[in-house]
């Protein structure tokens, strides 16, 4: 069996896919680069505080992901099916889930800032720092719950443009609110890190906006109308307890264990957390390709599977995994280019300037944090495409829950605690032991993919039977 797909069909659907979703990654990867920037000229203390309160935003993102990654199994497969009416059904229950868990993250946001901060960090100054973020972006948590889980289903039915068009508005928004209120241009009061988390609410809200406009009067493909929002099909819920409830659990216990690494390395120091910051906004390049061939493989894997073409189905996955491998190479030589440069100073009007305004050995902590991400990025790219886009679009979503949970539990949580706050060991190093899971999970998926028991239609209603390979 060949590695490569020969269907031209196929390369023009991935196309009309990953491009809109890399390029959408790249304008995101933007809006966090300039937030990144700005704040980082305020110095490390608002570097860290911000980035320690973006764990509890990411928290409330991976877990948004997990809702409507739940929901994207069994739509992306309803779609392949033909079933029009199922889908809107689907992303109805979606988007009452979204506002049930918004609320709560508004909540504690917005009254418990400190508290949520003293979790990642005993430093009183990035805890002042992170709070007076976390206050402010609080009412971005129902805008981008929406626009998430939304833009999520949308996808599954092919509908990739939206995202890139929204995120090129938030880009554009996002420079300008950050330059007025961060620094007080414009006649704006100067808010300095609070300035950057109500930029992002107001971009946030903005892009709400966009996706509900298009959503009730422009779409004509999946035609979700209002009066939609009211309904409740109770065997969609169902299956959606069954089969997506797997996909909620592995993301909360990932983005859980993922923000204990933010404890583990804001504990270790602010300059620590702050080169972790910087690494992991350098290292979003990688995702920006990664993601096109992500969804690309998430989305045609589930329509091929509910269209009932298992054998084309694990055709297009080798397919993708070869894509992977390449976009990975390729990823891996942007980051390194880009790391000889971000320390490096520019010249305006004649004097220094550096991006980062942060010590020597932040700059060395971050450099070495690179070097460990692009060595383990083969691992970490295969894991994502993997777990994220062909297995679990396949219907593999209980044995993906085990293998999201197992090995970051079990081995990279405790390792990472034992490293970096009892034997003290190096940044980089306690950095590669928090990443470990992904070495260990690429593998084992890799394995499971080449068994086919990962092939499960999944997408069934009232009556019908769901089938495997």
């Amino acid at each position: 069996m060949s590695l490569l797909v020969k269907e031209r069909s196929f390369y023009s659907k991935l196309l009309s896919i990953a491009v809109p979703t890399a390029l959408q990654g790249l304008v995101t990867f933007g809006v966090n680069v300039t937030d990144t920037v700005m704040v980082g000229s305020l110095g490390e203390y608002s570097i860290a505080g911000v980035a320690l309160a973006n764990q509890f935003s990411f928290l409330f993102i991976i877990t948004s992901l997990g809702i409507s990654a739940g929901m994207g199994v069994l739509t992306a497969q309803f779609w392949g099916k033909g079933d029009r009416e199922a889908v809107c059904a689907g992303l109805s229950i979606t988007l009452k889930i979204s506002f049930v868990f918004s609320t709560l993250f508004i909540v504690l946001s917005a009254f418990f800032p400190s508290s949520i901060m003293r979790i990642y960090t005993t430093d009183l100054n990035v805890i002042a720092e992170g709070a007076a973020y976390l206050r402010w972006l609080s009412a971005n948590f129902l805008f981008l719950g929406f626009t998430i889980m939304a833009a999520f289903i949308l996808r599954t039915a092919g509908i990739v443009k939206l995202t890139l068009f929204t995120n090129c508005i938030s880009l554009v928004l996002n420079i300008l609110f950050n330059w007025m209120f961060i620094f007080g241009n414009l006649g704006a009061p100067r808010m300095g890190v609070a300035g950057a988390a109500l930029a992002t609410s107001i971009c946030r809200f903005v892009e709400i906006l966009v996706i509900a406009v298009f959503l009730f009067k422009i779409e004509k493909k999946i035609c979700f109308r209002p009066r939609m929002l009211l309904w409740w099909d109770k065997d969609i819920f169902r299956n959606y307890v069954k089969n997506g409830a797997p996909v909620l659990i592995s993301d909360v216990l990932l983005s859980v264990g993922i923000n204990m690494t933010s404890v583990v390395l804001g504990r270790m120091g602010a300059e620590v957390m702050s080169a972790a910051s910087i690494a992991n906004t350098v290292n979003q390049l990688t995702m920006v390709f990664l993601m096109g061939v992500g969804n690309a493989a998430g989305i045609i894997t589930g329509n091929t599977v509910g269209a009932g073409k298992y054998k084309e189905a694990k055709e297009y996955g080798k397919t993708f995994l070869l894509l992977t491998i390449v976009t990975c190479i390729f990823s891996v030589c942007i980051i390194l280019m880009v790391k000889g440069l971000i320390f490096r100073p520019f010249q305006i009007g004649g004097n220094p300037v550096k991006i980062f305004n942060v010590a020597e050995e932040t700059e060395m902590f971050a450099g070495q944090i690179i070097n460990t991400l692009a060595a383990i990025s083969l691992f970490s790219t295969m894991s994502f495409v993997l777990t994220k886009g062909i297995l679990r679009s396949g219907g593999d979503t209980k044995f993906l829950m085990v293998a999201d949970i197992l090995f970051l539990w079990l081995v990279s949580v405790p390792l990472g605690f034992l490293t970096g706050l009892y034997l003290q060991w190096p940044p980089y190093v306690v950095f590669f032991f928090l990443r470990s899971d992904e070495v260990i999970k690429s593998i084992w998926c890799l394995f499971r993919f080449n068994s086919g028991k990962w092939i499960k239609n999944v997408a069934v209603r009232s009556g019908e039977s769901g089938t495997s390979l």
